[in-house]
């Protein structure tokens, strides 16, 4: 069992930078693939990135590629969103989750589905 807590959400505005974090608790995150999701209102809940437990493979939505960035620290069993040039597009809920082990496959990762384990999520406001 895995325990999820998002943080580092808030307001920016546009082209501005915030790093989100996902602090795991329960057993050690290492042995677990963590990816970010976001929902903006009225929308469904979209992929943005993912990172395997050793933090050697990462896969990125391609509307975010070159913006953000997912990273980890498992010493610390956080796993960071660091989102630069922020658009108004952007403006969302973000969650991140997880699930035991690896599938190399970015249309796997990309799934909702695949993750067992979900955080409460952490708004993120662009304004234009």
């Amino acid at each position: 069992q895995v325990q999820l807590v998002e943080s580092g959400g808030g307001l920016v505005q546009a082209g501005g930078s915030l790093r989100l974090s996902c602090a795991a608790s329960g057993r050690p995150s290492s042995s677990y693939t963590m990816g970010w999701f976001r929902q903006a209102p009225g929308k469904e809940r979209n992929f943005v990135a993912a990172i395997t437990a050793s933090g050697g493979i990462t896969y990125y939505e391609d509307s975010v590629k070159g913006r953000f960035t997912i990273s980890r620290d498992n010493a610390k069993n956080t796993v960071y969103l660091q989102m630069n040039s922020l658009k108004a597009e952007d403006t969302a809920v973000y969650s991140c989750a997880a699930y035991l082990g690896y599938t190399n496959s970015y249309a796997y990762n990309q799934q909702v589905r695949a993750y067992r384990y979900w955080g409460q999520g952490t708004q993120v406001t662009v304004s234009s």
